[in-house]
């Protein structure tokens, strides 16, 4: 039994006069491309564990956790004594504290390829440093990457992000896409886009061996439709990338909450340098750069050569510092195991549940993750992920009901759960599902 919400053709009074506020002062209303609006954005008013309570009044199960963050919830306990603590004793200094100190020993005593590590704000900044440190380490340019994954705002990060039929190229020679008009044709010049659990493919990778530094890889990347690599996929990167001195980058921004070691260490992926970012600052902003020892060392401001300087005012601030290290000192083994129960019980849920219906979708995702693809087959690579329009606009409907229901799912369909939620929830979660397409059958 749900309680039904305010539609979302129905007025919601405070969420539009903010929206209308907004339209005044940012360039579309809202300061983060990644906002959703239908047709505006849902203003959240406050959160508490694993609801959000919007400016209307609605209170929601969330299911983005903003876009994966927040692994504990909203406003989790001991994050908020500790950081109010902190507080009263300094935001941000010149000088480095404990702080960064503790959560770095954590990280690499639990990331099996993290020897050192390096903080900056965000996971765009940890990606973007990664490749720079690559670029320092090896003397090389370029670097390769997977079609459609999602690795942040650095330009040659960005290059064939968000391809389509029309522009993405022949399977054989993806095509390196730009993501907005203006971009230098030299930076998709020394950008190799390479599909993912493509082993022929990665041909191309040696063939490229001299210019190449890097291939940034995300081990399931979620907006290419939250896959996992194949084991032998992942072989076959990690043997061409040894052969050509080509360093491993591996995006956990968002999949470190794929267990306690990480997600590389799950699926077997070996990296030289890891991107991670947020479930390791517990809500607040953070990135960091780990990985080899001998790679890492171009951050050091006495090394003679392939020097790489790297700083930021807000860089290993002791707010981030110590909210991540509570947050990641709660997620203990038990607890992603625990997390990953509640993850396969909502994806076997959601997968008996279409069986039933005989319905044209399917569910991919691990651990704590899930997506629901309105496509008979569960995809492997971006192309097959890929939505056209009614696939789109199904997914929007499916959106609409569960709001309707009390829960927030991403317009996409990719949610994360979070440690307050149990068994219940899951329970919600696929009852829902199963209204929506109780009502499809019904048309």
């Amino acid at each position: 039994m749900f309680v039904q919400h305010d539609a979302p053709d129905e007025p919601r009074g405070a969420s539009n006069l903010l929206f209308d506020r907004g339209l005044r002062v940012f360039p579309d209303g809202t300061t983060r491309v990644t906002v959703e609006r239908d047709p505006v954005p849902r203003y959240a008013k406050a959160g508490r564990g694993a609801y959000l309570e919007d400016v209307d009044g609605n209170r929601l199960l969330d299911l983005n956790n903003n876009f994966t963050t927040l692994i504990h919830g909203h406003a989790y306990a001991p994050i908020v004594e500790a950081v109010s603590s902190q507080l009263a004793c300094g935001s941000c200094f010149a000088n480095p504290t404990e702080h960064e100190i503790n959560l770095a020993e954590l990280l690499i005593d639990r990331i099996p390829s993290v020897e050192r590590v390096r903080f900056v704000n965000s996971g765009t900044e940890a990606v973007m440093f990664a490749i720079k440190a690559a670029r320092a380490f090896t003397d090389r340019p370029a670097i390769a990457r997977i079609e459609g994954s999602f690795h942040g705002a650095y330009d040659w990060a960005e290059i064939g992000q968000a391809g389509t039929p029309s522009t993405w190229g022949p399977p054989e020679d993806p095509v390196p896409v730009p993501l907005y008009a203006g971009v230098p044709a030299a930076v998709a010049d020394d950008v190799l886009v390479l599909r993912f659990n493509d082993i022929e493919g990665l041909q191309r990778l040696g063939d490229a061996a001299d210019r190449l530094s890097c291939i940034l890889i995300d081990p399931m990347p979620s907006r290419a439709g939250l896959i996992a690599a194949d084991s032998d996929y992942l072989k076959a990167v990690t043997a061409s990338a040894r052969r050509s001195g080509v360093l491993i980058i591996a995006d956990e921004v968002l999949n470190l909450r794929q267990g306690y070691q990480g997600a590389s260490a799950r699926y077997g992926l070996e990296p030289d340098l890891v991107a991670m970012g947020k479930i390791i600052g517990g809500g607040f902003p953070i990135g960091a750069i780990g990985g080899r020892e001998d790679v890492m060392r171009v951050f050091g401001t006495q090394q003679a050569k392939g020097s790489l300087p790297q700083g930021g005012t807000f860089s290993a601030n002791p707010v981030s510092m110590l909210a991540g290290y509570i947050a990641m000192q709660a997620l203990t083994k038990d607890e992603f195991d625990r997390l990953e129960r509640l993850g396969n019980q909502v994806r076997a849920g959601l997968s008996d549940t279409i069986k039933r219906h005989g319905a044209r979708f399917s569910v991919t995702g691990a651990a704590s993750l899930f997506r629901i693809h309105p496509k008979e087959n569960p995809p492997r690579e971006f192309r097959q992920a890929f939505c056209n329009g009614d696939e789109a606009e199904t997914l929007m409907r499916l959106h609409r009901h569960f709001l309707a229901s009390g829960i927030l799912l991403p317009n996409g369909a990719a949610a994360s759960l979070s440690t307050p939620m149990g068994v219940t929830e899951m329970t919600m979660i696929v009852d829902c599902f199963d209204g929506f397409l109780s009502q499809a059958n019904q048309r």
